[in-house]
């Protein structure tokens, strides 16, 4: 499927765009008027744009149907203060609840069955359920068109920020990334949750440089069993390590016994086994495997 976006309507670009960019994570906005009416809406075009200044932006978007503008963009632009609570799924009922298009009169707080807590150092209040909680103030809106479906960037910096002890790791210097069951949305009615059974871990070259996939012997870049993330986790290595003389165990010993009269079938089968290392994160063993099939 191609899709040429000067041909579609508003409403399929918003459908096709928010199933394909995803998961987004969600700023819960509150938000008070000049008047003390309190607002508290869900956005989910939303991120991290910088931690020197602390700067988030969220875009509260004109509505496709109608051109209208949501009171959370109003309410910014009288009084420019927000407080952007984190989202976990103990709340995902309640977030899309609030989400309802009350009038600007009735507060989404009570609607949802949310608590106030006062903020600190900006009007707006703090939602209490919320594990993270950040004032920030609104150094500007920028608005990007007039018609239906165009975003206003809301570019908030971080004055403070509270967090629920519960979710401090051991030490309560850090937030555990396994305690925060952040949600996510997708396209349509979809979302998603992180939690434990489903975090993993990548690791950066943030202080050296991998050798590349391009570095890495023919047989191995070749080969019609490893992925191209498998390749990515090789050539992440600063260099090619040599083979260790210590490095053995049955399932090697036995590949090499059974299959050493065919070659093809004994490379084959070291880069299955090496897969397997691979997609348990065990990197150095599955190249001592690879390396057993490259000699």
């Amino acid at each position: 499927m191609v899709l040429y976006f000067k041909d579609l309507k508003p409403a399929d670009i918003q459908n096709y765009l928010q199933h394909a960019i995803a998961p987004r994570p969600i700023c819960f906005a509150s938000t008070i008027d000049k008047d003390g009416h309190v607002n508290l809406s869900p956005f989910s075009f939303f991120n991290l744009f910088s931690s020197n200044p602390p700067i988030l932006i969220f875009s509260p978007a004109r509505r496709v149907r109608d051109n209208t503008t949501k009171h959370t963009l109003e309410n910014v632009m009288a009084i420019p203060e927000v407080v952007i609570n984190i989202c976990d799924y103990n709340m995902v009922q309640q977030v899309s609840l609030s989400s309802c298009e009350y009038p600007k009169t009735v507060d989404e707080f009570i609607k949802a069955g949310f608590t106030k807590e006062p903020s600190l150092l900006v009007k707006p209040p703090r939602v209490k359920e919320s594990p993270v909680q950040l004032e920030c103030k609104v150094i500007e809106v920028k608005s990007l068109g007039n018609e239906g479906g165009a975003g206003n960037l809301v570019i908030a910096e971080v004055l403070m920020m509270h967090i629920n002890d519960a979710i401090l790791n051991e030490d309560k210097t850090m937030i555990d990334q396994t305690k925060l069951q952040h949600i996510a949305r997708l396209g349509g009615d979809w979302y998603c949750k992180v939690d434990s059974s489903n975090l993993f871990k990548v690791n950066k070259p943030n202080t050296q440089l991998g050798i590349g996939v391009d570095c890495l012997p023919e047989s191995i870049r070749q080969s019609t069993i490893l992925t191209g993330n498998n390749l990515a986790q090789l050539g992440n290595f600063k260099e090619l390590s040599p083979v260790d003389p210590a490095f053995s165990n049955e399932r090697l010993k036995n590949i090499i016994l059974y299959y050493s009269i065919d070659p093809n079938e004994m490379e084959k089968e070291l880069h299955y086994y090496a897969k397997e290392l691979l997609d348990a994160g065990k990197v150095q063993e599955a190249w001592q495997v690879l390396l057993a099939a490259v000699n």
